[in-house]
């Protein structure tokens, strides 16, 4: 190879580590170590009980629960145009562990798209129930009658929520509360005539609603949980239940997720421009720190193990006014036993602050590690960045019971690996290339379990941008 050929692959070569002109600035004049403005308060590593993972993976066994059909409803949308994943009707009580794909096709295909308009009463308290409505895109409130016959909200729902779904096993259902569309609503019906028309001809689906309609459902607690029989405040000699506790036969098992990335040092940086600031030292810290904020994004949004994935259905709510007020954070708080704290993104705390100058209060804080917290009913309100801001500028607010002994939710970590320089993190020596640059392995293991459902809670779409 010629003299101009090495030089011009110099060149064209992208660049692997730390440059000189650049570790220079480090060893010269009177300086401040490296700033990063990516570093957060990461709020949820600090406050997170960990526990020490051994063999990689954690076993949350639980009280037998069985399934009854509250999750959400995906919709595919084309244009103004949405319909229905097949599948997802098995969402349905009716419809659950119903797998016959050619019959859901054909009732998805009969589910018709309608539009509401906001304060639209979709369907009237006492009225006959003829249609499963299919909610794919707005918010619906339930309204029921209170003790003295004054209006009462039974709750909120939102996008991939269903109405009306016991008319597939009882005919004569009626409405047992009136839903009206607090925003314009795009829904899916489908009417109980069709699902008999496809029944008529499906010998599978004819069957499975006749099963649902005569075999009596499992007794359960207000939980789920498989009823464990007991007799209290009996007499004489009658004859005591006998009973056990059934465990789930297929636990969740959480593996620990990896975060890694190789650091490049090139030994004449590392020789040259080593004083006063250690250059291997620095490029560490600040890489630890981005992995660190890595960490606590996938902690909140990673799809398997992610607190916003793995709240379930029924422990979600939705705000009664879009924005986030004191009824909406109560009605947060009663969903669970000591909650010990919420996690929100600064500017849905902002939001939070501005409703309760409006209604003229004053949240009190508290001190924590010299921060001043703001909290709600005595329970702080941290700040979490990597809390999504949606487009249309919502947010979530979550809510959290911590630890095991109180069942809550726990991370997940495993202490003792070869090179530690925290629990669970390590940074491993990798050699020198042949560019002479020196590479170490830098690795963080970690996950979160949700111990029982009701540990966690998520209050979706408060508005943060609404000013009044």
């Amino acid at each position: 190879m010629s003299v101009g050929e090495e030089v011009r692959t110099e060149q064209t070569r992208p660049q692997q580590s730390l440059g000189t002109a650049a570790a220079r600035n480090l060893a010269t004049t009177t300086k401040s170590v490296p700033q990063m403005q990516e570093i957060s308060s990461r709020w949820l590593l600090r406050m997170l009980p960990w526990v020490d993972v051994q063999g990689g993976t954690y076993r949350v066994n639980r009280r037998l629960s069985y399934a009854v059909g509250d999750g959400r409803i995906t919709f595919v949308q084309t244009g103004d145009r949405v319909e229905v994943i097949p599948a997802e009707l098995g969402e349905l009580p009716a419809l659950r562990s119903y797998e016959d794909e050619e019959v859901l096709t054909d009732l998805a295909r009969r589910c018709v798209q309608r539009e509401i308009a906001a304060g639209e009463v979709i369907a009237g308290f006492g009225n006959q129930t003829d249609e499963v409505y299919l909610l794919a895109h707005g918010r619906v409130e339930k309204i029921g009658t209170g003790p003295y016959g004054e209006d009462e909200s039974l709750g909120v729902l939102a996008d991939g929520a269903y109405l009306g779904d016991q008319v597939l096993l009882d005919p004569d259902a009626i409405w047992e509360y009136t839903a009206r569309a607090i925003t314009a609503c795009t829904v899916l019906v489908l009417s109980r005539r069709d699902v008999e028309q496809v029944a008529e001809r499906a010998d599978s689906l004819r069957e499975h609603l006749r099963q649902r309609r005569t075999i009596p459902p499992q007794r359960t607690n207000k939980y789920g949980e498989k009823e464990i029989d007991l007799a209290a405040g009996h007499s004489g000699e009658p004859d005591i239940p006998h009973t056990f506790v059934d465990y789930e036969a297929r636990p969740r098992e959480y593996e620990l997720s990896v975060a890694q990335t190789v650091l490049r040092i090139h030994t004449r940086v590392a020789d040259l421009y080593n004083q006063p600031m250690n250059q291997t030292e620095q490029q560490l810290r600040l890489t630890v720190e981005a992995l660190k904020e890595r960490q606590e994004h996938e902690l909140i949004n990673n799809r398997e193990f992610g607190l916003l994935h793995n709240c379930e259905y029924d422990q979600r709510i939705q705000p009664h006014d879009g924005v986030p007020g004191p009824d909406d954070m109560d009605e947060l708080l009663s969903r669970r036993r000591s909650t010990k704290m919420f996690l929100a993104h600064p500017r849905a705390i902002a939001a939070f602050g501005r409703e309760l100058s409006r209604r003229g209060l004053v949240p009190e804080t508290i001190d924590v590690g010299g921060n001043r917290i703001p909290t709600w009913r005595g329970v702080p309100i941290y700040p979490c960045n990597k809390i999504p801001v949606t487009e249309a500028r919502t947010s979530s607010i979550i809510a959290m019971r911590l630890g095991e002994a109180d069942q809550g939710v726990i991370g997940l970590r495993q202490s003792g690996l070869p090179d530690e320089i925290e629990p669970s993190l390590s940074v491993r020596f990798m050699g020198i290339n042949e560019q002479a640059i020196i590479k170490y392995l830098v690795t963080a293991y970690y996950s979160a379990a949700v111990l029982v459902p009701d540990a966690l809670g998520v209050l979706e779409n408060v508005e943060i941008g609404r000013w009044r």
